[in-house]
């Protein structure tokens, strides 16, 4: 069971050498950079925010981004993002974490909040909750959430390089058996949309939302709203393929 006041965070992982697009968090929108959007985003939630980051000088700019904007930051091993999360959760005492990544400026804190919510009624460590497994949002509304516990059982029991690289697949591929699952949907279906920045394109549909639609005004639901009615919009990176984990 969870202590009675349970320690939430929520840790995003990132990095400047993108294999696609490097240096893509810290590209300038409206005169911030993208990692600014991701961070404001996610304190909506107001829930305690992590900064996960490799140990390389190529991340040095991410450091000093997360000292300015008062973001505690866990420098780690670049590969082993397990790793770097469990590193992280020690540091800082938590019982239960919210895995995110860096490149999705748009993610609903106000989401994230009820997903929290609805896990801590659960009171169950070996729950894993996420909008991920049944994909029903578009890419750049993920969250997943978990114990300690699964994340201590997944540092020490996962040996598969994906394993390290990916986080969570320990987990949610139930490989202790133990494992209990609830899935975050909505009733439509928008998976087809894309709100992450993995390419070129994806950044010039995300600069296009926040410089010309004030995306980061806008809820999940909103978003996808603007989408459903400016399909021009989707097909500025409908072609992109998700890099396969």
């Amino acid at each position: 069971m969870f202590p009675s006041s349970p320690r939430i965070g929520i840790i995003s992982q990132a990095r400047m050498t993108s294999t696609r697009l490097p240096g893509k968090v810290l590209m300038p929108v409206a005169n911030r950079p993208l990692l600014h959007y991701h961070v404001a985003r996610l304190r909506q939630s107001e829930l305690p925010l992590y900064l996960a980051i490799t140990g390389n000088a190529a991340d040095d700019p991410l450091a000093a981004y997360a000292a300015a904007a008062g973001l505690p930051c866990t420098r780690g091993d670049e590969h082993d993002v397990l790793a770097r999360y469990h590193q992280c959760a020690a540091e800082h005492a938590l019982d239960i974490i919210v895995r995110v990544t860096s490149d999705c400026p748009l993610l609903d804190g106000s989401l994230i909040a009820e997903g929290v919510r609805e896990y801590l009624r659960q009171a169950d460590p070996r729950l894993y909750l996420s909008n991920v497994l049944e994909r029903t949002f578009p890419r750049g509304f993920d969250f997943e959430v978990f114990s300690r516990e699964l994340l201590d059982e997944a540092f020490t029991h996962a040996t598969l390089p994906g394993d390290r690289e990916h986080v969570t697949p320990y987990i949610h591929q139930n490989r202790s058996g133990h494992v209990r699952f609830q899935h975050i949907t909505r009733s439509e279906d928008r998976s087809q949309y894309r709100l992450t920045v993995d390419t070129a394109d994806d950044f010039a549909l995300i600069r296009t939302l926040i410089q010309d639609f004030g995306a980061t005004e806008l809820s999940a639901d909103e978003l996808i709203t603007l989408l459903d009615a400016h399909p021009e919009l989707v097909a500025l990176n409908a072609h992109v393929e998700q890099k396969k984990t």
